[in-house]
């Protein structure tokens, strides 16, 4: 509100100054009110223009400005009467032409001088080649990523746009305590990654902001850097797909490292709870896999040994489903075992 109030106070004061100080006539007036309307006008251009924009524009002005100075002065040595003349009287115009078109070409290449420095993602610390791979909120946030990291599996730079970073600070001041706590361990992967001697990490400070959505900037950025993406989430993994990005799912790369089981095997599961359907009951992997066992639900607090009748694997996870068979005979020869023990 306040700056408004100033841009308003300086519209009235440029025609006020130049009708009372410089001459009270009509076209002083509007002479002032023009000279304040332009300052407010490149005030506004300015606020709303990113620093960097202003910076490359600048040095773009600079460059046309020297260029035109040096044809002028190669005009200077031709020593030619019609030349000289042109450049007489037009050499204001070229200098406002050069820097005008310096300006232009250096803000919209600007984007394309951004992305030279995808070069410095393919130098590891022993200069190796590795591509850049981009981290969307969801793989920071699930954590896996740092202990894939230390394992020296990723022969990747580790990009992490700073937009990420946002939403992650963003959430991190939700008041949602889940999505806090979360974020915060989010922040806390970032810290470790960066300090990691096993994986280079680089914060990307890139940002789009013509286009709204985390996804959307980070599948943009992937375009733009010809990156790969490391999520787990599911949206994200189909959205980038269709646009011809290679996705890694964490979720796959977890998957793909779970023991195999098959219809008809064997293995023993200790049972934590009910399943959704009557006479169910439900166990858990070491890694998290959850398993349903059909007429389990009678030996929930136990570990039974389960028949594989079936598997659903998925990018969302896997399930893996059975059937408690002789949980009587299996009961009781726990009970032999138990006693012998004893005895």
């Amino acid at each position: 509100m306040l700056i408004w109030i100033v841009r308003i106070l300086i519209v009235l004061a440029g025609p006020s100054i130049a009708y009372f100080q410089v001459g009270h006539s009509l076209s002083n007036l509007l002479i002032g009110l023009a000279i304040s309307l332009a300052i407010v006008f490149f005030e506004y251009l300015f606020q709303k223009t990113p620093l960097d924009t202003l910076i490359i524009g600048i040095i773009g002005i600079v460059l046309g400005l020297i260029l035109a100075k040096i044809i002028d002065y190669g005009a200077m040595y031709v020593e030619n009467a019609s030349v000289d003349d042109f450049f007489a009287k037009y050499s204001l115009l070229i200098k406002i032409v050069f820097a005008y078109f310096g300006m232009v070409v250096a803000v919209k290449k600007k984007d394309e001088i951004d992305l030279l420095d995808k070069d410095i993602f393919k130098l590891s610390k022993k200069e190796k080649p590795y591509e850049p791979v981009l981290l969307d909120t969801s793989a920071i946030i699930d954590g896996r990523i740092y202990d894939i990291s230390e394992t020296k599996f990723i022969l990747a730079t580790l990009v992490i746009p700073k937009f990420v970073l946002n939403e992650l600070q963003a959430l991190a001041d939700s008041n949602d305590a889940i999505k806090r706590n979360r974020s915060k361990r989010g922040l806390d992967i970032v810290a470790k990654l960066q300090k990691s001697e096993n994986t280079l990490t680089r914060i990307y400070d890139k940002d789009y902001p013509s286009i709204h959505g985390t996804d959307s900037k980070l599948i943009e950025l992937a375009k733009d850097l010809k990156a790969k993406i490391i999520t787990t989430d599911f949206n994200l993994n189909k959205m980038a797909s269709i646009q011809g990005i290679t996705v890694l799912n964490i979720n796959d790369l977890g998957n793909s490292l779970t023991p195999i089981y098959l219809p008809g095997e064997k293995f023993m599961i200790f049972l934590v709870k009910d399943g959704n359907q009557p006479n169910q009951a439900v166990g858990y992997l070491d890694d998290g896999t959850m398993v349903v066992a059909e007429d389990g639900r009678k030996y929930i607090g136990k570990r039974m040994e389960l028949n594989v009748t079936s598997i659903i694997q998925n990018s969302s996870g896997r399930m893996v489903f059975g059937k408690v068979e002789n949980g009587e005979h299996h009961q009781n020869n726990n009970a032999r075992k138990t006693g012998k023990e004893r005895d």
